[in-house]
């Protein structure tokens, strides 16, 4: 059974730019996992400084891989200096997908 991870995390529109390359390195290292399907970031267009987080992992083993990264925990130490906040993130399990 595969998990999406569906959420969203706040970052002050001020530090938007200067918090990008931090996004962008998450996203590499993540995407090169094992076991890693996809994984995104995504800015809302109607609410600055709100991000939509959206990962999908073969199954619950490599999600708790990438839980142990380090680059995980870089980009967990980096949010103070940017003031990450806010982070709602849910785990769903997926038993089947089709095209809608």
């Amino acid at each position: 059974m595969s998990l999406v991870i569906a959420g969203t995390i706040r970052v002050p529109p001020e530090y938007l730019e200067a918090f990008r390359p931090h996004m962008r390195a998450m996203l590499e290292a993540s995407r090169a996992e094992d076991g890693c399907l996809e994984y995104a970031y995504a800015q809302d267009v109607a609410e600055p400084g709100l991000i939509r987080v959206f990962e999908a992992w073969r199954d619950q083993a490599a999600l708790e891989a990438h839980f142990a990264t380090p680059h995980l925990a870089a980009w967990r130490a980096a949010w103070p200096e940017f003031g990450v906040s806010d982070r709602r993130l849910i785990a769903y399990e997926v038993a089947s997908q089709r095209a809608v």
